[in-house]
């Protein structure tokens, strides 16, 4: 007697079919509505400035030209750009390791004074120093026209605590017993079994936290002088028109903004493909508690 071995077809029926096509249509219409606007900005900051001013440019450039690239990329763009992936990078990995650092203690229950530790870190979240004090405090440790004042003030997000909280807290305990048992400490658990088990969440954090630095401009304005912008900041003084003295600046100005912020989001949208098969996973990970 011959068993058949093919697998069982699920008869689909009227309902779900309808939810699939509409499900499916809704997805597409989010997709555009994201796309759309971007697509916009590239081909508005390749465009000519008449066709911009006369609202003849669609998602085809109009009147082809490079001119605002060149007059954003010359002179000190580079330099701004360079300190931009110095300050993303340092900033980055010092927020994730000193993030880890507070959101694993405050995952252990049997840890001394944890119930004190966790509402004093959430009441950060809706209590913070003034910006005055703020400053103060900068210009008091010596940090003003430092890497220190752009990375230290915001070094650590109490939001993305909690999710890495979250995360650790889904943690074999068995496997951090286990290497207690072999000899390793405290430390020794945390850096050689729970942080390589926290990579879809550690890859999250990484985005959330280098978006962060990139955009960041506030920092600069308050601590930072020129020689030391990010390239947030220098793009900002270029759309409030700063230093458009020049007949290229006038040539430039109607499409000046599009070209600002194609070159701010480009390396965010590089960088974003390569993680982001951790992305959901850490996010659903660190945002659900068991």
């Amino acid at each position: 007697m011959s068993m058949n071995t093919k697998p069982m077809k699920v008869k689909e029926n009227l309902g779900y079919r309808v939810f699939t096509v509409c499900n499916t249509i809704i997805m597409v219409l989010i997709v555009i509505a994201t796309l759309f606007p971007f697509l916009y900005l590239v081909s508005q900051s390749f465009s000519s400035d008449k066709a911009i001013m006369a609202g003849e440019v669609g998602l085809i450039p109009k009147g082809f030209n490079i001119d605002t690239y060149l007059y954003v990329l010359k002179g000190e763009f580079l330099k701004y750009y360079g300190n931009t992936i110095i300050y993303t990078l340092v900033g980055t990995v010092s927020s994730l390791l000193f993030s880890a650092m507070l959101a694993y203690p405050m995952s252990k229950n049997e840890l001394k004074f944890n119930k004190f530790l966790t509402p004093f870190v959430i009441f950060t979240m809706y209590f913070g120093g003034s910006l005055i004090s703020n400053y103060i405090l900068v210009i008091s440790l010596h940090l003003k026209d430092t890497i220190g004042a752009f990375i230290l003030p915001m070094m650590i997000s109490t939001y993305y605590v909690i999710l890495m909280k979250s995360f650790f807290q889904g943690l074999s305990k068995e496997l951090e017993e286990a290497g207690e048992i072999d000899g390793l400490s405290k430390f020794g658990v945390f850096w050689r079994i729970a942080l390589p088990l926290s990579k879809p969440i550690m890859a999250t954090m990484t985005l959330f936290y280098a978006v962060m630095y990139w955009n960041n401009w506030y920092q600069a304005f308050l601590y930072l002088r020129k020689d030391h912008w990010p390239v947030a900041y220098f793009l900002q003084t270029i759309i409030r028109g700063a230093g458009a003295n020049d007949a290229d600046a006038q040539t430039v100005s109607a499409n000046i903004k599009s070209c600002a912020m194609v070159l701010t989001v480009l390396p965010i949208i590089c960088v974003y493909p390569f993680i982001q098969k951790y992305y959901v996973q850490g996010m659903m990970l660190g945002g659900v508690k068991e």
